[in-house]
């Protein structure tokens, strides 16, 4: 079954065995891109295990029935096309660009590589070492340190404490039997969405995803259902000293999902506080008081609760001012109203930083497949546009007061610095 949303440039079509089939037609540049996602982020793992997701996607490419790891990158690479693996907290995806006469063979060494990978022990090994490193990197990297330490108090026993790459313990642990048992668990065709944008007709490329993954049955188990724990929202400080000249202060608080109606508000106060050189922050914070040496929020689109955060890297001997800067400027949000022309400027940087973000076929494959793998649809891509417009200095207000009152607090750097800041 075939549906074309009114005033929009995507098909949708759901084949017999479940795979959903986005497209987008765009003759302008003989280039096709396309995006596969399964439902099967580190949201699926358990806590022990945690890195599963992203060490799969790491060797999903490195051996499939019949191709060694070598063969995989030579075919990719022989037509000058692009093929990678990611994982995220929602999602597993696929990403692959071509030239349109090369499609249907690149599309057709994807679908080996989503269902038949061979997960080679020496890969496996390979990508746990190189993972390992990137984990201990971090360590010294006093953002990532005070966001990991954020997550963590934040989250609890929520897969979303745990970066994407888990930690030395849980890394360490996992075997290639995990990896097997993962994939035959989530890679399946009720589980995938496959969104196509660029030269190809709509006929062509559905004929092209049944012919590759039309005969992949849905297997007898049924899915397993997330049963994620409850977050208890108990603001508190965590500091972690380091050697470091300079302090992270974050502040964190815990806000809806992409569902909840809240979502947009708060979308949009975190574009006004911390997005770009004429933010709130960047201008109260760095241009007129010389603080900060970095300073943004962000607010992140998740199918669970998501994080609202402000964060600014500062000299060790402006620790505590800048924790109560970033304090002020938060609480203002709701003592005090967002101008109308803040509110309005705001809301266009959001809508063009939106539209310049569908510009290439990559970029509308992403955003549809993203959309529906979210459980949002695909007419998400208008909704979000007439959601962001729609909101007023009022509902501003009203979602500050309910989620931006008590922060959560992350401090990292010298000692006696994120000591006295909470004195």
């Amino acid at each position: 079954m075939t549906t074309l949303l009114q005033n929009s440039p995507i098909h949708r079509t759901v084949l017999n065995n479940g795979i959903v089939v986005l497209v987008a037609e765009n003759p302008a540049a003989d280039i096709i891109a396309a995006r596969v996602f399964v439902r099967a982020g580190s949201c699926c793992e358990n806590r022990e295990k945690a890195g599963l997701a992203h060490l799969l996607s790491a060797v999903m490419t490195k051996g499939c029935d019949g191709l060694s790891s070598l063969e995989i990158a030579e075919k990719v690479e022989s037509v000058g096309a692009s093929l990678s693996t990611d994982s995220s907290t929602d999602y597993f995806l696929l990403s692959l660009k071509t030239v349109s006469s090369d499609f249907a063979e690149i599309l057709a060494l994807a679908g080996l590589i989503l269902r038949s990978p061979t997960f080679p022990e020496t890969q496996v090994e390979l990508e746990r070492r190189l993972a390992l490193q990137d984990i201990r990197s971090q360590k010294e990297q006093p953002f990532t340190v005070a966001f990991e330490q954020m997550r963590q108090v934040m989250y609890q026993n929520h897969p979303y404490a745990m970066s994407v790459l888990g930690d030395e313990t849980t890394m360490g642990s996992i075997t290639r039997a995990d990896l097997v048992q993962y994939h035959q668990t989530y890679f399946r065709p009720d589980n995938v969405v496959i969104s196509i944008a660029g030269r190809v007709t709509l006929t062509d490329a559905v004929d092209l995803v049944k012919k590759v993954f039309g005969d992949w049955q849905i297997p007898p188990q049924t899915l397993p259902v997330l049963n994620l724990p409850d977050i208890k929202v108990e603001p508190q400080p965590r500091l972690k000293p380091i050697h470091t000249q300079q302090s992270i202060v974050m502040l964190g608080y815990l806000g809806p999902s992409v569902s909840s109606p809240d979502y947009a508000p708060l979308k949009l106060l975190s574009t006004y506080l911390g997005n770009g050189l004429s933010s709130r922050l960047f201008v109260e914070l760095r241009e007129k008081r010389g603080l900060a040496y970095e300073v943004s929020a962000f607010y992140p689109t998740r199918l669970f609760p998501a994080s609202f955060l402000v964060y600014m890297g500062t000299a060790a001997e402006n620790t505590s001012i800048a924790l109560e800067g970033l304090r002020t400027e938060v609480d203002l949000l709701f003592t005090t109203e967002v101008s109308e022309s803040a509110l309005q400027s705001a809301k266009n940087k959001i809508l063009g930083q939106y539209a310049l973000g569908k510009q290439t076929n990559g970029q509308i494959a992403q955003i549809y497949g993203w959309y529906e793998i979210l459980g949002l649809g695909i007419d998400f891509d208008k909704k979000f546009q007439e959601l962001i417009a729609a909101v007023s200095v009022k509902d501003a207000i009203a979602a500050a007061g309910k989620y931006l009152k008590e922060p959560y607090l992350s401090l990292v750097g010298q000692e006696e610095a994120i000591n006295s800041a909470i004195a």
